[in-house]
């Protein structure tokens, strides 16, 4: 993975790609003291006047200031309409599906599928995560969106199908956990009804 972001990096520069600057430029202003950019002042701002408890629903003021309101700093106003509250609760919802799919993981006799629930579910929950840490200022600006919560097409459509593949996966380790032996009821063989001639 290393030597794979190495060589993107290095065949941006190559044929000048316009990402590869703004990716730069970005990292380059997270990590010195420079003033903050005017979305991660005004997310700044927005964070501060939701306090505990928020202002309401729908109530937000620095929507109409933060570039991307609806997409990259969805959080920051997540935060300004529901406060610290309701922060909290995004995060225990996102921890809980994680949870999930490690349950997943440990009751699936199949480890494909198990394997791929839990590569999904930290591909959403990782997103999310950083999605959060980029609204109060721990991540330079990386243009991910929040799953789930934020305005967008093709984020939308990926975190759907993933957690359709995760929704399949659970119920075939339910389905397998009903056909398991152990949990067949005791009924004595003679009472078992004969099977039909076509499935004999």
């Amino acid at each position: 993975g290393v030597l794979a972001l190495t060589l993107l990096i290095l065949m941006g520069k190559a044929f000048n790609f316009g990402r590869i600057e703004t990716w730069e430029n970005r990292i380059e202003q997270f990590a010195s003291d420079e003033e903050l950019s005017d979305q991660n002042r005004y997310a700044k701002m927005a964070i501060a006047s939701g306090q505990v408890f928020g202002k309401g629903p729908g109530k937000s003021d620095w929507r109409n200031f933060l570039p991307n309101p609806y997409a990259d700093f969805i959080f920051a106003i997540v935060i300004e309409e529901y406060g610290l509250v309701g922060a909290i609760f995004l995060i225990c919802l996102y921890l809980l599906f994680l949870h999930r799919s490690i349950r997943i993981l440990l009751k699936s006799p199949n480890s494909f599928g198990a394997l791929l629930a839990v590569g999904l579910t930290l591909l959403i929950t990782i997103q999310a995560f950083i999605n959060m840490g980029v609204a109060v200022h721990l991540f330079p600006v990386t243009g991910l969106t929040l799953p789930l919560i934020s305005k967008g097409g093709t984020s939308v459509v990926f975190t759907t199908f993933a957690i359709g593949i995760i929704l399949s996966v659970s119920a075939r380790v339910e389905e397998g956990k009903d056909l398991n032996p152990k949990n067949m009821p005791n009924q004595p063989l003679d009472d078992l009804e004969p099977l039909e001639p076509e499935l004999q």
